[in-house]
């Protein structure tokens, strides 16, 4: 098949080399030319994993129009607060009847969007055509070829199953789902958990009390999830479960450890240049999350104790404090 994947990014060129080596013809977009040039001449993407060699067969290029091309899977690697701004520059060349697969995991900030959602509303592309990839699936240890699954869901099974097909490699395997929503909010909603475990890693606090913000943010994250439409069981599954604990519990986890620079005493300044100069995207999602948890009326105590501390300049310690003086009651 003919897969375009647009955004070179880690996660990005990642799934270039996983389609590529499952067989597919893929076309990896760079948003800069110099990225691109380097891919097709060194086999080596100079930004992100360096270290790791690209497939011959992969190509890469800075034109979107070449990208998308013929291609039957757009696979849409870019973050998801610039995904609205992007596709309106590529809906116009996006081929009828591609699959649009999305990467992203976040929640859009002002409308509260889902990802899936944005795509359907800037793209005008049935809602039946687009797909979400979600897992603990961190890019280095993929892009090693160490073993790893993820979940493919999409309204329309069949279209599930040929994106399933196109990706699976001898170490990469898919699953399928049919419930969007909920591998969407799992995804979106871990990541700023992983800032809250980041963050009593940071303090010193030790197994138990991570072991407690995973459960018991797996717990919120599942509230929000039922209120909005999704399947509970999705939420016990790789979208929910595994790619909770893989974000919250590894130190290739830039939300992880973007939350104990803060939990050290770090400002959010000093966490960004700690962490390749990039903002944890759990930074930005706590605000829409935690907003979004109002709007449907879901306690997410942990959400927003760590939208205190990224947004309202609340201390990490108070934030400890908050959490473990809350009301006593049943689990």
């Amino acid at each position: 098949m003919k897969v375009a994947v647009m955004g070179a990014g880690s996660w990005g060129t990642t799934l270039a080399k996983v389609f590529s080596d499952a067989g597919c013809r893929v076309t990896l977009w760079a948003r800069r030319a110099e990225v691109a040039d380097a891919i097709n001449a060194e086999r080596h993407n100079p930004d992100y994993l360096s270290d790791i060699t690209l497939p011959v067969a992969l190509g890469a290029t800075h034109d979107p129009a070449e990208a998308m091309r013929e291609a039957e899977i757009i696979v849409l690697a870019v973050p998801s607060q610039t995904l609205r701004e992007n596709l309106a520059r590529w809906t116009d060349l996006i081929p009828q009847g591609a699959t649009l697969v999305s990467l992203a995991k976040g929640i859009e900030k002002g409308s509260f969007l889902r990802m899936s959602q944005v795509i359907t509303e800037v793209t005008g592309v049935d809602e039946q055509r687009i797909a979400v990839l979600s897992g603990p699936n961190l890019a280095r240890e993929i892009a090693e070829e160490q073993p790893a699954a993820t979940v493919i869901a999409c309204k329309d099974e069949n279209r599930a199953k040929l994106v399933q097909a196109a990706l699976a490699s001898p170490y990469f395997r898919p699953y399928t789902n049919s419930d969007v929503i909920g591998c969407e909010v799992g995804g979106a909603s871990k990541n700023v958990i992983a800032l809250a475990c980041g963050m009593a890693s940071g303090r010193g606090l030790g197994e138990n009390t991570i072991a407690t913000v995973i459960t018991r943010g797996l717990a919120e994250i599942t509230r929000l999830g039922i209120a909005m439409g999704a399947d509970a069981r999705t939420f016990s599954g790789l979208a929910g479960l595994g790619d909770l604990v893989a974000t919250c519990s590894s130190p290739l986890s830039r939300n992880r450890s973007f939350g104990a620079r803060l939990g050290e005493g770090g400002t959010l300044e000093e966490a960004k240049a700690a962490t390749n100069g990039q903002v944890a995207e759990g930074v930005i999602s706590s605000q829409s999350i935690f907003q979004l948890a109002q709007k449907h009326k879901v306690d997410m105590p942990i959400t927003q104790a760590v939208y205190g501390v990224c947004h309202k300049g609340a201390d990490v310690g108070a934030m400890v404090a908050a959490l473990m003086g809350r009301s006593k009651k049943a689990e």
